[in-house]
């Protein structure tokens, strides 16, 4: 038998049987690219010589926690929950001190009385910072924290704004974050936006102090509009159109 040399290490092995003896015969030996690329992808949790794990090949540089991190808490209340959950998001800084000195996201963690969500807030809280630490563009998290919608339905926060879900608001809360350390560009009107804008809120309140004049009005609800007085005062009475504030009548 011819002496082969092994010149790599070896990450796992098993006994030849006759029958792999029978199909090595009739197929090819595999290409040595093709072990390499094998022994690379072998996972973490591979049995190898010895009961040890396979070597763990790591894309990007393994980042360590350091001993402080900065970071911001946010509350969210919600009104179908009595207790509020306070969201802390903590940001590790890469290349302090130099020209390419940013501030990623590394942790979170979700606090609350409310003990109906643990389990689940636990899980979150792991798998969104184990996506932070990974590294990377970690944006998508707020679009798929924001798509999900809660079966019960959604509710109305104080500003006006429908939230399907509290997940949903946690990816808003995320969303407010990252644009805040600059991963994400804050979402703004331009010029003639903003004129538009505000030239249809100035109409849109002017309708409404007119209406707000209309009903705080101490003549009758629905009255209409006087042609002489200009006085919303105007009401049938005796088969006649007449005016509460001024008199004048369609009859005369």
């Amino acid at each position: 038998m011819a002496a082969i040399k092994i010149d790599r290490k070896i990450t796992k092995y098993r006994v030849q049987k006759p029958a792999d003896k029978a199909e090595a015969g009739a197929a090819p030996p595999p290409a040595a690219s093709e072990v390499e690329a094998k022994s690379a992808a072998a996972p973490s949790g591979s049995s190898g010589a010895g009961g040890g794990k396979a070597k763990v090949i790591r894309l990007t540089e393994e980042v360590q926690r350091p001993e402080v991190l900065i970071g911001s808490t946010y509350k969210i209340k919600t009104p179908v929950s009595d207790h509020a959950m306070y969201v802390t998001i903590n940001d590790i800084i890469l290349n302090e001190g130099t020209e390419h000195e940013q501030r990623r996201p590394f942790e979170v963690f979700i606090n609350s009385k409310n003990l109906d969500h643990y389990q689940w807030i636990v899980a979150l809280t792991r798998i969104i910072s184990a996506v932070f630490r990974k590294g990377g563009d970690v944006t998508f998290l707020v679009d798929e924290l924001k798509a999900v919608f809660d079966p019960r339905g959604g509710y109305w926060q104080p500003g006006g704004k429908f939230m399907p879900s509290i997940i949903a608001e946690l990816g808003h809360v995320i969303e407010k974050h990252l644009q805040t350390i600059g991963l994400i560009r804050k979402f703004e009107l331009d010029e003639h936006q903003r004129k538009l804008v505000e030239e249809k809120r100035a109409e849109f309140e002017a309708r409404s102090k007119q209406a707000d004049a209309f009903a705080k009005s101490v003549f009758p609800e629905g009255a209409q509009l006087c042609s002489k007085c200009s006085t919303a005062a105007v009401v049938m009475m005796d088969g006649c159109m007449t005016c509460l504030n001024c008199g004048d009548s369609k009859c005369g």
